[in-house]
């Protein structure tokens, strides 16, 4: 086995892995919860971009209730990230596990 032609393969792997981060980093995802009531739009690499509210979800006799549909709407908004990360960096790796991505 060349000992160069492998440093150079997990070099290029390296370069990939760092184009498609950047891309995740720029790239939404929106979920929703709350028959549409709740809309939070986050990047692949889970960073909170916006939360938009239908005012006709603002109910002071149900705040909680509002609560819970912006926690749902996060919680789906990061899991459709991840998926979408993993996906992403699985083309790169080629399913192998590489511990931090």
């Amino acid at each position: 086995m060349n000992i160069q032609k492998l440093m150079k393969q997990a070099q290029q792997a390296q370069a990939q892995m760092a184009a498609v981060q950047q891309e995740l980093a720029q790239e939404t995802v929106e979920a929703s919860a709350g028959g549409g009531m709740v809309k939070v739009v986050m990047t692949c690499d889970r960073q909170l971009r916006d939360i938009i509210i239908d005012p006709d979800a603002v109910d002071p006799e149900e705040v909680e209730l509002l609560q819970d549909m912006i926690l749902a709407a996060i919680n789906e908004a990061s899991r459709i990230a991840e998926e979408t990360a993993a996906t992403k960096m699985e083309a790169v790796t080629g399913g192998l596990d590489i511990p931090g991505l």
